[in-house]
């Protein structure tokens, strides 16, 4: 017969692995969005802490003396799942960005639109790369990755293990503010060059028939020319896909040595 006996601090032990790993779920790509279901995400983290517990082997630093004590394990344990989760989440925001950008330079900037997976008013075509990025992190393997890591972090922060460097903390978030703009710019480029030799175009079409409406011409060409571009460098987004997952494995490394 199996064997199900469990002490009470087994359980415990049990309970930090679960805290960390459903606030990593809870803000991690692509599984927090609102279109998950909750079931998925309680059966994903409830399992995932499962086999997580079978190969650690319960620390013996986890000792207090009263439920206070256990209860900031449980912040300690909540708030390393949250940074890991989001370091890779802000990097997913850098295609919200791009996608304003472009939206900006075709004209289609008042066009926003209510996000259902995020809640949030977004650009249309940041709706856009948005959807193929996280296509892509699922076709890539990339949540692997970051589950991977997840579990790699038990290794290197211990249950009740973490120490919490703010001086850390805050340069890689400065240095994710940096790359931040450079990758929003990589993927919006071909798109800013084109708008920017039409706009061109325009101004001196403009001096040469200023009986010309330019307004009206200009508005129609900018959209009709900003989706051209983008149909046809669309073989170019797995490209721009690698720049935010390598930075999004740099943010969870960084953020990792934060609070070791």
């Amino acid at each position: 017969m199996i064997n199900y006996s469990f002490s009470i601090y087994d359980l415990e032990y049990f309970l930090l692995i679960f805290t960390r790993v459903s606030c990593f779920v809870f803000i991690a790509p692509f599984f927090s969005m609102s279109n998950t279901p909750a079931r998925v995400r309680i059966g994903l983290s409830f399992f995932s802490s499962m086999l997580l517990y079978g190969v650690l082997t319960p620390a013996e630093a986890v000792v207090y003396d009263s439920v206070l004590e256990y209860t900031v394990i449980i912040m300690k344990e909540a708030v390393v799942g949250l940074l890991i989760g989001f370091g890779a989440n802000i990097c997913t925001s850098v295609v919200n960005f791009a996608g304003s950008i472009v939206d900006m330079e075709t004209g289609l900037s008042m066009a926003t639109l209510m996000d259902p997976a995020t809640r949030e008013n977004t650009s249309i075509t940041g709706v856009f790369y948005q959807y193929v990025f996280m296509m892509l992190l699922i076709a890539t393997g990339m949540y692997r990755y970051l589950f991977g890591a997840l579990a790699d972090t038990f290794t290197l922060i211990p249950v009740n293990g973490a120490v919490f460097r703010s001086d850390s903390l805050v340069q890689s978030m400065t240095n994710f503010l940096s790359d931040y703009i450079v990758i929003g710019f990589r993927i919006v480029l071909p798109v800013f060059c084109v708008v920017l030799l039409l706009n061109a175009i325009l101004g001196v079409l403009a001096k040469v028939s200023p009986q010309m409406n330019m307004f009206s011409v200009g508005i129609q060409l900018k959209i009709l020319v900003g989706l051209a571009v983008m149909f046809f460098t669309a073989a170019m987004l797995p490209g721009a896909a690698d720049f935010i997952f390598q930075e999004m494995k740099k943010m969870i490394v960084s953020f990792v040595n934060g609070m070791m």
